[in-house]
């Protein structure tokens, strides 16, 4: 794919999504497996199946709906994602965070993600709500691989803060608020679909992860190329401790990411109200120069 085709393909994608709402997005928000109920928060202006979007690529995964919804949350404008695509269903790494450039040119500043994950670390239990505050990519491939459009981002973008740790801070004082436990966690992403073996685990646990998923690294990639600034929480589905391991159940998967859901729409909601705080918070230290 050409610079040209790539960048054609988000403004066609983004106009037909303007064309259907009222809304200019300032926070795009992308939910991950057995999380969709998160979109039920919003104040709705629009609904827009992802099928229809031109270019838009469309779910295979059962628990994900396909659906992008345009309204508020918490008095503010976003647009949230109910379902993403994931490598393993044989898209592109562009397809993959293809959502991730409409959302930007909606107008989606900030990107909050979250993810159903895997918990390596032993102080993780399933059921334990996580900040992404780094990642490692052994997907084996990168979304910013081919020609660089420079109007998109940099050839070469910095990832030495690829979640923004003012929005962390802010995430982490929310939760402290609500008297929600939330720990940091160093995420590590793998193309699947297969889970891991104890061997794999262990290594991956060995090379400083806390949590495993299929996603939220390729979408981070795009967004920090973009120059958004990211967001990432993780609900830890099931525990995969190599010396204790027993075989994962999808449906238990789902069970636990229904049962924390409600927790984390209270945080993501809150963080969204407050993101004002970290607004100003640029703007004091930008003064104090």
């Amino acid at each position: 794919m050409t610079n040209g085709d790539l960048k054609t393909r988000i403004e066609k994608a983004a106009t037909f999504v303007r064309a259907r709402t009222r809304v200019t997005p300032e926070i795009g928000i992308i939910l991950g497996t057995g999380l969709g109920d998160f979109a039920d928060a919003l104040a709705v202006d629009a609904v827009v199946p992802y099928r229809e979007i031109p270019g838009f690529p469309v779910s295979t995964v059962e628990s994900h709906a396909g659906e992008l919804h345009l309204g508020t949350l918490a008095g503010r404008p976003v647009a949230v994602m109910k379902g993403r695509v994931h490598y393993y269903e044989g898209y592109a790494m562009q397809d993959v965070a293809f959502p991730v450039r409409v959302l930007k040119a909606l107008g989606c500043g900030t990107l909050v993600i979250t993810n159903a994950v895997g918990g390596m670390n032993p102080n993780m239990p399933a059921g334990s709500l996580v900040v992404t505050t780094d990642h490692i990519n052994l997907m084996g491939d990168n979304p910013l691989i081919g020609p660089n459009d420079e109007s998109l981002g940099p050839r070469f973008p910095d990832m030495s803060e690829p979640y923004t740790r003012r929005l962390i801070a802010l995430a982490e004082r929310v939760a402290l608020d609500l008297e929600i436990p939330l720990q940091r966690a160093v995420f590590v992403a793998v193309a699947g679909p297969n889970l891991e073996t104890a061997a794999e685990y262990r290594f991956l646990r060995w090379i400083g992860a806390d949590v495993v998923g299929m996603s939220l690294v390729p979408e981070t990639i795009a967004a920090v190329h973009g120059g958004q600034r990211v967001l990432a929480f993780n609900v830890v589905t099931d525990t995969c401790l190599p010396d204790h391991l027993k075989p994962v159940s999808i449906p238990e998967v789902l069970r636990v990411a229904g049962r924390v859901a409600p927790t984390l729409m209270r945080l993501v909601t809150e963080v969204v109200r407050r993101l004002e705080e970290v607004s100003e918070a640029r703007l004091s230290s930008a003064e104090n120069r």
